[in-house]
């Protein structure tokens, strides 16, 4: 190591993105195909910035009558932020349907906040928001704004 430095936060970035790339997207995946839905988790579509694919991958949601709200917790780093920032029209699962949105990303959120806000139940509340922290390197909070019409219950 002759005087190479490694960044602490890139080096938690890249270990964070390989175990949600490789184990735990997967699993969520996994487990939503089986029909087995995990309480807050639901799944994103974005377009691909290089591809021009749909991509799909596990979020964290807070949903009002209104949008969504995520948090990218590596900022536009994170694949699917920077595919927002190319194309910000996106699909959000709620329950079994699919709505489309236009995400973008607020900078000035207070991200614990917002990720608190994410469960009604005060020990889950803090739960999620500690997980949130551990993981997360340059988080910002994004509002996906419906653009559809709602097409009934879940």
């Amino acid at each position: 190591m002759w005087g190479a430095t490694v960044d602490p936060m890139r080096r938690k970035f890249q270990l964070e993105r390989g175990v949600g790339r490789y184990i735990a997207n997967p699993a969520v995946r996994a487990l939503s195909r089986a029909g087995i839905d995990i309480v807050m988790l639901t799944e994103l579509e974005t377009t691909g910035r290089k591809t021009g694919l749909a991509r799909v991958i596990p979020v964290a949601a807070s949903f009002d009558d209104d949008g969504a709200w995520v948090i990218s917790q590596h900022g536009t780093r994170s694949g699917w932020g920077a595919n927002i920032t190319a194309d910000p029209e996106v699909r959000i699962r709620r329950g079994k349907q699919w709505r489309t949105g236009h995400a973008h990303f607020v900078h000035d959120d207070d991200v614990e906040a917002r990720a608190r806000s994410f469960s009604t139940n005060p020990i889950a509340s803090v739960l999620g928001a500690a997980t949130f922290a551990a993981l997360q390197t340059t988080p910002v909070s994004v509002r996906i704004t419906f653009t559809d019409q709602s097409r009934g219950p879940e």
